[in-house]
């Protein structure tokens, strides 16, 4: 049965103190042309920040919508920009305008007028900051992933959502995967009983990313290697959480119900940089003497308001297969994902003996709506069309006048897991505890993720 999330949130919105808006307030923020005639003719201008790589699959997805104008992009690596502009060209589409500058030149695109909603993909600083000229210019913004430097950066980003009435949605597509959205429909409807613990990671080698070309990253790096490594060199916490987080935080009702209140992490030492520096650039190469911040292996665990406990994984600098390492066990059963080596269930009663049954064996029953849609229309876009879905959640929000379905609370938590294993980190593994983003009204808000077999 497709759940009707518009009828959902008409019912409890208004009635769980939850900062959301309702239809005929959010609908009111969007400057026309957004709404139009009817929903089907509504039109949301978007501005991107942003066009690396994941910038120009963002891009990609928005070009294949005909109700997604484009009338910005900001770049400041006129390359990247101009290929971009002329993606948008080609597409039949006006040209862009094209923003690149200087680092601020994405301040003149925050304040155009014919702009309803943002999407930034830039280096990790620059999110929040983005976020922030975005939404006190009156836009909707839909961040990239990343992990937050401070506490402070993520009470900014809610103070203000909260003072501006704008959305903050994180682009995390694993939430949107096939596989994790069937396993949410599983938790849900009670497959494992009542849940007792759950298992995530973003296990990742990223060598040949922070280093590039050869073993140079800063200034003499390209793509990734000009930024991303130097998180490595100077910090020592799960830097990239919510790829495996985002999807548990779904199936534990994160904000809604429950919510995560404490954390315990724990660093491994750190080996793999150097032994990469060392491997192609020689014992003599300038990097080879620098110590690194980031252990190897970052362990944390988090305990729920209700007693489930998760434990995440970060793992970038070793040799491994990418795999986010999934696990859902409740009383009943459980799911456990490990990408390459299995996607299996095993349910009490339905199981035979002690045996795994294969994911597949599940799907008619536990198929989720969006994808049964989404297969039927046909299956399009980035990381297995995942990157689509985000992308179209985050649109049709906007055109409906609804709540996102990752919300600034969502956003706020979930980056937050990085300055909190820092600390913990750096305190010997102490317990940290979680700040209520949500003040308390994570008592009453109800779950709004994966309702809809739209958005």
């Amino acid at each position: 049965m497709t759940l009707n999330r518009r009828d959902f949130l008409k019912k409890t919105a208004m009635g769980t103190g939850a900062v959301m808006m309702t239809d005929k307030a959010l609908s009111s923020t969007l400057s026309s042309p957004v709404i139009l005639k009817g929903k089907d003719d509504r039109v949301v201008r978007i501005g991107i920040i942003g066009v690396g790589g994941m910038g120009t699959n963002l891009l990609k997805s928005c070009l294949t919508m005909p109700d997604v104008q484009i009338p910005a992009i900001c770049d400041i690596n006129v390359a990247a920009l101009t290929r971009a502009l002329n993606l948008v060209e080609d597409s039949g589409r006006k040209r862009p305008e094209g923003y690149a500058n200087g680092d601020y030149d994405y301040l003149n695109l925050v304040a155009r007028e014919d702009i309803d909603a943002v999407i930034i993909a830039t280096p990790w600083l620059w999110h929040t900051p983005m976020c922030v000229a975005a939404m006190k210019a009156g836009k909707h913004v839909a961040p990239e992933v990343w992990g937050a430097s401070t506490i402070e950066e993520c009470w900014e980003l809610v103070r203000t959502a909260e003072e501006t009435g704008m959305q903050c949605m994180m682009l995390e597509n694993h939430c949107f995967d096939r596989i994790e959205m069937s396993a949410l429909k599983m938790v849900r409807e009670g497959l494992f009983g009542e849940m007792l613990h759950y298992e995530c990671s973003y296990c990742h080698d990223l060598r040949e990313v922070k280093f590039r070309p050869g073993v140079e990253f800063g200034e003499k790096g390209e793509g990734e290697a000009r930024w991303r490594t130097k998180h490595s060199r100077k910090r020592n916490g799960d830097l990239y959480p919510t790829h495996g987080l985002g999807p548990i935080a779904n199936y534990m009702d994160d904000n809604r119900g429950n919510r995560m209140v404490s954390l315990t992490s724990t660093a491994s030492k750190s080996r793999s940089l150097h032994e990469y520096i060392v491997q192609h650039g020689g014992n003599d190469h300038p990097n080879a003497s620098i110590d690194w911040s980031l252990g190897d292996v970052i362990t944390t665990v988090i305990k729920t308001q209700r007693g489930e406990t998760i434990t995440l994984t970060h793992d970038t600098n070793s040799p491994r297969p990418y795999s986010n390492n999934m696990m859902a066990q409740g009383t009943k059963g459980l799911w456990i994902y490990h990408r390459g080596l299995c996607n299996s269930v095993y349910a009490e009663g339905r199981s035979s003996g002690h045996q795994w049954d294969d994911w597949e064996k599940y799907i008619p029953e536990f198929e989720h709506p969006l994808w049964k849609k989404f297969m039927a229309d046909g299956v399009r876009g980035d990381h297995g069309g995942a990157g689509y879905l985000k992308v179209r959640s985050f649109i049709e929000c906007i055109k409906r006048g609804i709540p996102t379905v990752i919300d600034v609370y969502d956003t706020a938590t979930w980056i937050a897991v990085t300055p909190l294993t820092e600390k913990s980190i750096a305190l010997g593994s102490a317990p940290v505890e979680f700040p209520d983003f949500t003040h308390g009204k994570w008592l009453q808000n109800k779950p709004i993720f994966g309702l809809s077999d739209e958005y």
